[in-house]
């Protein structure tokens, strides 16, 4: 029984490990998921302004990319030259994830938008994904209320 309980992490663990060898490398003109309408894209600054006034909005949304989880690319962090606003991209039914060097990047994001509370436990998790340090997770002491997409495509413009 033991043998087979270390197999099985073993197993976990190399996939963990070797997660990010199957994920194409973020080049311009590459897209990840469904696909992304490369005619309507809305800029972080305007999405901001539409929940303000609604509370979900679907479609793309063009934005640098910040920061991404650096265990398997299951999430990134989107923001705009002016809001400085970051937005937090998860991916629906985590059906594909982001490569490292996608930050830096601009991309489109197909996906639905809306403005999410977050617990301290869900924040100082997206943290530790992220790779901050012991500190700058323990800091992270009270919910926070974010802009979050769900995003069915993401494309790489430049």
């Amino acid at each position: 029984m033991k043998k087979i309980i270390l197999l099985g992490v073993a197993l976990l663990v190399s996939t963990c490990i070797f997660a990010q060898e199957d994920i194409r490398s973020a080049q311009p003109g590459v897209e990840y998921g469904e696909g992304v309408d490369a005619n309507k894209h809305m800029t972080v600054t305007k999405l901001e302004k539409k929940l303000d006034k609604d509370s979900v909005y679907s479609g793309s949304v063009t934005g640098n990319i910040v920061e991404v989880c650096t265990k398997k690319g299951c999430f990134m962090k989107l923001t705009d030259d002016k809001s400085g606003e970051l937005i937090t991209v998860r991916f629906k039914d985590y059906g594909f994830f982001m490569p490292q060097n996608i930050v830096g990047k601009t991309v489109a994001v197909e996906g639905e938008a809306k403005l999410t509370e977050h617990s301290v436990k869900q924040l100082q998790h997206w943290a530790e994904d992220a790779g901050k340090s012991k500190e700058e997770i323990a800091a992270i002491q009270a919910p926070r209320k974010t802009i979050e997409i769900i995003a069915t495509g993401v494309k790489v413009l430049r």
